[in-house]
């Protein structure tokens, strides 16, 4: 389907050169799941997934948390998909490139 080669595509960044098969296997999970539509749903939705992700013990960089947000973003209208931009760029403040 479309929705699928939108999300391929974002797997040819250079960001996945190098990683892990547990991240990409969860990067691509996260790619196939129905993501949220409106703001109200989205940090339950990212919040859940980033327990997920803990509880597998991957840490991700912040072209790859750029990737999650691209992902999470594609179906939001555009001003709340920079709410979710701006909310993702404080939750990677600490995190190395």
């Amino acid at each position: 389907t479309e929705v699928c080669d939108m999300d391929s595509s974002i797997f040819n960044n250079p960001a996945f050169s190098g990683m892990s098969p547990e991240k990409l296997q969860f990067l691509m999970s996260f790619a196939q799941k129905d993501k949220p539509t409106s703001m109200k749903d989205v940090m339950p939705f990212l919040m859940a997934n980033m327990k997920q992700a803990k509880e597998q013990q991957l840490d991700f960089t912040k072209p790859e948390i750029q990737i999650i947000c691209d992902l999470l973003c594609k179906n939001l209208p555009k001003e709340e998909r920079e709410r979710v931009q701006k909310v993702m760029s404080l939750l990677s403040l600490n995190i190395p490139n």
